[in-house]
């Protein structure tokens, strides 16, 4: 299977709702593949399409008490603009009790009509932030009339639960948009939200802006709302551009992030801002060169202990099916190495996600498809200098299918995630695998 740049640029974008008809197609004629390993996968919840959302495109984030928060692009409110695209998204929790798990609607988003600036289609996962609030970013909602969606250019939002203890089963949680990226002529907000130690949220817009490639943003909480502020805009005919991934900061403080398109050879990278006399300077860290070592990304990169970052490009590499790569920092600067490249065959492609890092150091992560199925979970362990992948769980369709989730981790070695279609409705699963 090869992949385009045109065809799969802006698949945060696109895949909905026009991958129904596809779903319908493979489902006919999908060859089912056995799991290759022995850990026990299990659906814990399969969503319906209704109020409880449809299409989870993004992972999950775990609270200390083991609950599980994630968004839902599709499905909820289906009134005003969100009619055009089947909904326009929810924030859930899964509570954990006992062996099972109780599903928990938090929000609906509105979107955008007549006069409602909702924020709409969340593509990333939300965060918790310092006031022990959920923040999150959408694709559309926000106000404004973008290319993509339609209605709204993007927003980021804030998620806070009721003040008092809830005392019935549905305890919807308080909405707040912070931004709207229509502000500064942006659209689309596919990566996740990072606080820095002031309480100050950072994020990026894939595109618009100044040049138009793109920029990266900070909100100042204040006493009278949150004040924006554009760190650095991205310009397509010189630089890196396209970021669809949040950020992290390194121990220097500086911001590291992704981008889908653009740097030395126009298929992505990484890059850096470094803060100097109140302004942000950009650095290339690593351009992505095709078949060497990937091709675009649209993941943010994930803290490998030592003051390093692991990373994933989403197709190409030495065997044509992404890669997982580490930047090691050296003479103050950053050493780039691959991990793991991927093939085309039934052990998965296609890396959308970040990865997440255990204690012993192995690192797990989802490949959105594979040869014979829809997607693999796999496991990375190091061994003298060499990485092992192990197949966790090949999805089949009833069992979820074409996964964007990270893979979230518990005290016990359980993992966690979502598919964002397939399984009991075909409107996606959350799904655990445990050891």
């Amino acid at each position: 299977m090869s992949h385009s740049r045109e065809n799969r640029t802006w698949a945060l974008v696109i895949r909905w709702p026009a991958a129904l008809a596809t779903a319908i197609v493979l489902a006919l004629t999908l060859v089912l593949m056995p799991s290759a390993q022995a850990q026990s996968y299990k659906v814990i919840y399969n969503f319906t399409g209704g109020q409880d959302g449809a299409y989870p495109l993004a992972g999950l984030t775990m609270d200390a008490a083991g609950n599980l928060y994630g968004t839902a692009s599709y499905g909820g409110y289906s009134g005003g603009s969100c009619a055009k695209y089947s909904g326009c998204g929810t924030v859930f929790k899964l509570i954990h009790k006992g062996s099972g798990w109780t599903f928990n609607p938090l929000y609906m988003f509105q979107g955008d009509f007549e006069g409602n600036n909702d924020a709409a289609n969340p593509a990333a996962r939300v965060v918790f932030g310092p006031d022990g609030s959920l923040y999150g970013t959408t694709e559309a909602g926000g106000g404004g009339s973008c290319s993509y969606y339609g209605y709204g250019c993007g927003a980021v939002f804030k998620l806070s639960p009721p003040p008092t203890a809830c005392k019935t089963a549905l305890c919807p949680w308080t909405d707040t948009v912070l931004y709207g990226a229509a502000a500064d002529k942006g659209e689309l907000l596919a990566g996740e939200v990072v606080f820095d130690q002031a309480g100050n949220l950072y994020s990026t817009v894939a595109l618009g802006g100044q040049y138009q490639g793109g920029y990266i943003f900070e909100l100042t909480p204040s006493y009278n709302g949150w004040t924006r502020k554009i760190l650095y805009s991205f310009n397509p005919e010189s630089n890196c551009n396209d970021p669809q991934a949040g950020l992290v900061f390194d121990a220097s403080g500086d911001l590291l992030g992704t981008a889908n398109t653009g740097c030395a050879f126009n298929v992505g990278g990484v890059f850096q801002l470094t803060p100097s006399g109140g302004s942000w300077t950009e650095s290339i860290v690593h351009s992505f060169n095709d078949n060497k070592d990937g091709d675009g990304s649209m993941a943010s990169l994930t803290p490998d202990g030592h003051g390093g970052f692991y990373g994933t490009t989403f197709d190409l590499g030495p065997n044509s099916g992404g890669t997982v790569f580490q930047l090691t920092p050296s003479n103050g600067g950053w050493m780039f190495s691959l991990v793991y490249a991927f093939g085309i065959d039934d052990n998965g492609e296609a890396l959308v996600a970040p990865v997440t890092l255990d204690a012993n150091g192995n690192l797990y992560g989802t490949n959105f498809e594979c040869l014979h199925c829809r997607g693999t979970v796999f496991k990375l362990t190091p061994s003298n200098g060499t990485w092992t992948e192990t197949v966790l769980h090949r999805f089949t369709g009833s069992d979820g299918s074409y996964p964007y989730s990270n893979v979230a981790m518990d005290a016990n070695g359980n993992l966690y995630g979502t598919a964002s279609s397939g399984g009991a409705y075909g409107y996606g699963v959350i799904w655990e695998i445990t050891p």
